[in-house]
This record gives structure tokens, sequence and C-alpha cells, in this order.
């Protein structure tokens, strides 16, 4: 999924909702998640400027997989530059950030399942 660093976060909710129809999954100070009611993959970040250069938020594309453990593990075994450790984060995903060969930054990422 795309990560976008907008100058202004409600112009660009307002394009992506308003334009493309697309609808919030996240929204928290300085990031929105958006995605289409009825293409369940199509799915955009949108980060403040100032948020996207925070060392949470500093990914240039996010890509969710079935087992971010294994991804890491194997990421580790080849010796790629993770940028960001392997991590719980609050909102429900557990994650890591890997270094692409071109340098982009890559939040690999998968949801955790809900404990009760």
């Amino acid at each position: 999924m795309p990560v976008v660093r907008a100058a202004d976060l409600e112009a660009s909710r307002d394009f992506y909702a308003d334009f493309l129809g697309l609808e919030a999954g996240m929204d928290d100070p300085g990031f929105l998640m958006l995605h289409s009611s009825t293409v369940p993959t199509t799915q955009i970040i949108v980060v403040t400027r100032d948020a996207a250069d925070s060392a949470v938020l500093m990914a240039d594309v996010s890509v969710e997989v079935s087992d971010v453990e294994q991804r890491h593990a194997e990421a580790l075994a080849l010796g790629l530059e993770i940028v960001y450790p392997l991590t719980d984060e609050p909102w429900g995903i557990r994650r890591f950030f890997v270094r692409d060969p071109d340098g982009l930054v890559i939040n690999v990422a998968s949801h955790r399942a809900t404990v009760h």
C-alpha cells in the first residue's frame, strides 16, 4: 500500500474520499489509512510531512503479509537492513521496516489476533 506524504491532511482526505470514494479505516492526528468499500485491496496511507519524518511513520510503502515473524526472520537471514524493529503496535498490528535495494523503506506488517 503506498504511503503519501501530504502538506494538508484535510485536503488529501477530501481528495481521496470525495474524488476516489475511499473511506477512512484509521484517522489519527497526522495519519490516515483509507480503503475502498467495494475493492478491499485498494488502500492508501496518507501522513503529514512532519509525521512522515518520525521514526514510526517513515515507510515509503506498506505491505501486509500473513506471517510477519517469518518475513522478519528471512530479512535477518538475508542480511537486509532493518530500520525499525519487529514491534507490536497499539493499533493492532505487528510490523518491522526493512530497506529495499533502492533505499525505499518498506513497512512489513500483519494484523495481530485479538486477545480477550
